[in-house]
């Protein structure tokens, strides 16, 4: 028989060859591909090869769809139904129950198998151990055993199993020495039989199927509370229950689901002995009842049942989670209460800073108030208040700058973009004037200086200006009053120093006098005598006019010497100035031996100065030279006045003697007023003379000689610098920067 059955099967498939050969598989290529999961419970390659036959079949006898087999894992066949991974499914009986109240899953067609040509749709589990274990009889004598079952959801490889254990009163999770699970039957056979475990459990028709294929022999095996004489024809230790079923899911449609079952109820032996399950084709969907009420007595999914859960059975399952939130609750709340309790002081702290911060404003006597973006005041101190009259509500209807500084001193529009308070917020950079007026709030303005500073918060941007301003209307009047009185001091300088040059001065105008009598005596001789000579006549006019000129020349300076000078200045050039001093100090230096040597720059730049002022200085630094020279040898006795442009932006005055030098004791303060070197001197002159160079901008400073100069070891080097006209003007433009808070 069997041998009709394998020639019926080779003719069919040489002529299902030869039919289908020009179609190849290219057709296949357009068709949808139907995904069949089917629980791999014996392995990827088994199952591949059990049922890849069938896949084969549906794709032959439908024509539309190309269906193809998935093996899954028992872990795997969760994830494949709910992310749609598969169409339809191939699980056992117990998976099925569970997919079906979860995922709405349904059955199609039951599985037959056939033994000798009798169907089964039913099958079972089965008990066994090792044929020599005579500690192991029944299912009582499980107890402290290792067992090996397949996989927890493997009905017919443990959980058909379980139930009956559990009506022996045995906790297989509890009561076992160990509990594993192989993950498939055969795996679970051959660890019997090597002794890995004591008992194991698979479904029914596994045991068989390996002895067939020789992997085992069924002599070496026992069967735990063996089910004899109910016409099944496998070993077996439980009830039997409905094969698996074939579902479909829900999103596979009916039409092509009905087509699916009604080709499979139709399979023929023919492709079904291609097969390697032994089955004999397909039946319409059993009941699975008993199915459910195995899950029912066992708790499990989608029957479990869940006793009351009170309070404590919270505490005593989840005893840790309720301890650290607990915990966490606890801190929590020394923290809340903390940080409220650094509220409550920092809340103090702001109201004492504020405090604190108002004191500190309304205790300085300098102006202080702050200027938004917008150039609103914002905030104003006492001392604000005091000295322009205006209050903090004035500025809320008015800009500060209308009503500050609106107005230069000489009466010029203050246009606003021109403020130095608005453009410190502009270009967020500090500002200092020494140099303006305030307008109060009853018209009158009064001189300032003041500081504007950018106004950063807390995220960096600036915000407005903070300005700190002084009345410096007294100091105004000290610094006239100062200059006045400079002015005098200045004027009795130059008395004395003239007092002083008195004799030289009376002998240089003794000369040309001298001269104007003796010619004017000789051409009265020359009238008396008759012999008069016109050209003789005209030289001798002539040399009385000269010497004449020269004598108002010299009186001219004298007086301009000895006038208190004017506060204009002038545009002049230094060396015409050097030489007019000259002839001051020309008869007292001829008298004392000293040869004068005047190396000028003839390209020298003009300078801005108050001649008056300049010829002071370089008439006491000239004067002093020449006393100083008096001490050496009249041979070596030099005085060399230099100038020079240095950059082209200052005109350096050198004025150097080789006399003995200055003392080092008096080095250090040789410009306080009242230090001298002389015996009858005051220590005014170079006190002076420096507060005249610095008021041009300038500086007087003691160089000490250089080599290559005609000073090797002693003489004395003064030098002053004047700013040339153009740097004059920038300089009287350049804001000092001053620190109005002392």
């Amino acid at each position: 028989m069997i041998f009709k059955k394998i020639l019926l099967i080779f003719l069919c498939c040489v002529s299902l060859s030869l039919s289908e050969l020009s179609a190849g598989e290219d057709n296949n290529k357009d068709k949808e591909t139907i995904y069949i999961g089917v629980l791999s419970h014996r392995g990827d390659d088994a199952t591949q090869k059990t049922w890849s036959p069938t896949a084969h079949y549906l794709t032959e006898t439908l024509g539309t769809h190309q269906f193809k087999i998935i093996p899954l894992d028992f872990d795997e066949i969760d994830p494949a139904v709910s992310q749609g991974k598969v169409d339809f499914l191939l699980v056992n009986s117990g998976i099925y129950v569970n997919l079906e109240v979860r995922y709405r899953i349904s059955r199609i067609v039951t599985l037959n198998n056939s033994i000798d040509d009798i169907p089964l749709n039913v099958f079972g589990g089965v008990i066994f151990a090792r044929q020599k274990r005579n500690d192991i009889d029944d299912i009582r004598s499980l107890t402290g055993k290792r067992f090996m079952a397949v996989d927890e959801t493997s009905l017919g490889g443990f959980q058909m199993a379980w139930r009956i254990i559990k009506k022996a009163g045995i906790d297989p999770y509890k009561d076992f020495l160990s509990m594993s699970f192989a993950g498939t039957h055969d795996e679970v056979v051959m660890a019997v039989k090597k002794g890995i475990v004591d008992v194991g459990t698979v479904r029914t028709g596994i045991l068989e199927t390996m002895a067939s294929k020789g992997d085992i022999k069924l002599d070496e095996f026992k069967i735990i509370s063996p089910i004899a004489n109910d016409g099944f024809p496998y070993l077996h230790s439980t009830s039997l229950y409905p094969e698996w079923p074939f579902s479909k899911l829900k999103h596979t449609s009916n039409d092509l689901a009905h087509k699916v079952a009604v080709a499979l109820l139709k399979m023929s032996n023919i492709h079904t002995l291609e097969s390697e399950h032994d089955g004999s084709g397909w039946t319409i969907p059993l009941s699975y009842q008993s199915v459910h009420e195995l899950f029912k007595e066992l708790d499990l999914p989608p029957y479990e049942v869940h006793d009351r859960f009170t309070l404590l059975d919270a505490i005593k399952r989840y005893w840790k989670g309720i301890a650290i939130i607990l915990l966490f609750v606890l801190m929590m709340t020394i923290m809340s209460t903390w940080i409220a309790r650094l509220n409550r002081e920092l809340k103090k702290s702001k109201i004492s800073l504020e405090h604190q911060h108002d004191l500190i404003l309304n205790s300085v006597c300098d102006g202080i108030y702050g200027v938004d973006m917008e150039g609103n005041c914002v905030f104003m101190n006492r001392s604000m208040c005091l000295n322009t009259g205006w209050e903090i509500g004035d500025f809320q209807s008015g800009n500060q700058h209308d009503l500050l500084h609106h107005t230069h001193e000489d009466g010029s529009e203050h246009k606003k973009e021109e403020c130095p308070v608005y453009l410190t917020f502009m270009d967020k950079q500090q500002r200092y004037i020494d140099n303006d007026i305030f307008w109060k709030k009853d018209g009158t303005s009064f001189p300032v200086e003041y500081s504007s500073t950018p106004m950063i918060d807390h995220k960096g941007d600036v915000i407005g200006s903070v300005v700190v301003f002084r009345d410096i209307s007294e100091r105004k009047l000290a610094d006239e009053e100062k200059r006045r009185h400079q002015t005098e001091i200045a004027h009795m300088a130059r008395l004395n120093t003239m007092g002083e040059m008195a004799s030289g001065i009376a002998h240089e105008l003794n000369q040309p006098l001298t001269a104007i009598a003796t010619n004017s005596f000789a051409c009265i001789q020359m009238l008396e005598a008759g012999d008069i000579k016109k050209d003789k006549l005209m030289d001798i006019l002539e040399t009385i006019g000269l010497q004449a000129q020269h004598s108002g020349e010299i009186i001219k300076q004298l007086r301009q010497f000895v006038r208190k000078e004017q506060p204009e200045r002038s545009i002049i050039n230094i060396n015409d100035l050097i030489k007019e001093v000259l002839l001051f100090v020309a008869t007292e230096a001829r008298k004392a031996n000293v040869k004068i040597i005047c190396n000028s720059d003839k390209n020298i730049p003009e300078v801005l100065v108050q001649p008056i002022q300049i010829e002071q200085v370089l008439l006491n630094l000239l004067k002093n030279s020449i006393e100083a020279l008096q001490s050496i040898d009249k041979e070596n006795r030099r005085l060399i006045i230099t100038t020079e442009v240095v950059g082209g932006n200052a005109v350096i005055v050198t004025v150097e003697d080789n006399g003995p030098g200055i003392d080092e004791g008096i080095k250090e303060g040789l410009f306080d007023p009242f230090i001298t070197s002389k015996n009858n001197g005051l220590g005014l002159g170079l006190s002076i003379s420096q507060g005249i160079i610095e008021s041009h901008h300038g500086k007087l400073y003691l160089h000490s000689a250089s080599k290559g100069s005609m000073n090797t070891n002693k003489g004395t080097v003064f030098r002053f610098a004047l700013p040339v006209v153009s740097k004059v003007d920038e300089m009287d433009k350049t804001v000092s920067a001053k620190n109005l808070v002392r």
